[in-house]
């Protein structure tokens, strides 16, 4: 399993994934769930990976191969955000094709968060499900989740609107994944987090949090004392 959160903010973006795959409880090992293609001044598209490891990587491997060879339309070349999630979407379906035949029982499993800007046009950011079909985060819901969602998502609804700040939206974000490690083993660290500011077409807020992290510790430990207090000063229930 995995957690993946993207979060679409007037001033920019947030991306944050876990980096913990596993196949039962006794084969657990750490993957980037996260890659990143960026040309500075042109643009920054980031993709967050759920699912099979080999599906997720298949995809990743095709993109970053055509956009080497150039291979007809690529993630180089795509005129908007929309060209580009649909190019993605593309080559999730060539490696169903390749290999959906061989995966009856499970099929193709994988799905993808991405986002970004590309010169001349706004941010986006889209939710791509395994069958290539995708929505788009809007001013009705900012964010989008994948993976292990459930944990952290009341997190994210609290602590969220359009109008936050970069470094709030980012402190919310990892206390979404630390409550999220707290009730579910199948996601952990390393923590991979970037903050992309509006207009700057370059990736200039990027963190990796690993385990001992003495941000990631407080941030959590803070969280919980103030939860605490919180319950302590709510109203006494008569009975």
């Amino acid at each position: 399993m995995t957690y993946c959160v993207g979060i679409m903010l007037d001033t920019g973006l947030v991306f944050a994934s876990d980096s913990r795959t596993h196949a039962g409880v006794d084969n657990f090992a750490r993957f980037c769930k996260m890659t990143v293609f960026e040309r500075p001044g042109d643009r920054v598209l980031v993709l967050l990976s759920s699912g099979s490891l080999a599906g997720t990587q298949a995809v990743i491997s095709l993109l970053k191969q055509r956009n080497e060879r150039a291979e007809g339309a690529t993630l180089w070349q795509a005129a908007s955000m929309f060209d580009a999630a649909m190019l993605v979407s593309d080559a999730m379906r060539d490696v169903d094709r390749r290999d959906g035949e061989y995966l009856e029982e499970t099929g193709f499993n994988a799905s993808f968060i991405f986002g970004g800007q590309i010169a001349g046009g706004p941010p986006h950011l889209f939710r791509i499900y395994a069958e290539g079909n995708f929505i788009e985060a809007s001013l009705e819901t900012p964010y989008l989740q994948t993976g292990e969602t459930k944990y952290g998502k009341p997190v994210i609804d609290w602590g969220i609107t359009r109008a936050t700040g970069l470094n709030d939206a980012a402190k919310c974000v990892l206390v979404s994944f630390d409550s999220t490690m707290r009730s579910n083993l199948s996601v952990g660290m390393p923590i991979d987090l970037i903050c992309y500011q509006r207009n700057s077409l370059e990736v200039r807020m990027r963190r990796r949090f690993d385990a001992g992290d003495g941000y990631f510790a407080r941030l959590g430990d803070e969280w919980s004392a103030g939860t605490r207090e919180v319950f302590r000063r709510l109203p006494r229930l008569d009975w």
